[in-house]
């Protein structure tokens, strides 16, 4: 697990609330992703091409 990952929020999280998902760029490409609600339970990473074939599919949609 990486330490030193810049997190942030999804960017349709909407005002304060703490019901969302938080992405940070992993240094080899792909995304670290983890719960708002549940930072102490670490991150899920994904490889760059997984991560831009989700991306891909959810822009579609």
């Amino acid at each position: 697990m990486q330490s030193h990952l810049i997190f942030r929020k999804s960017s349709y999280s909407q005002g304060t609330t703490e019901n969302c998902v938080e992405v940070a760029d992993l240094p080899a490409g792909g995304a670290a992703v983890r719960d708002t609600q549940n930072r102490e339970l670490g991150h899920l990473e994904v490889p760059a091409a997984e991560w831009t074939a989700l991306l891909r599919a959810a822009t579609r949609s």
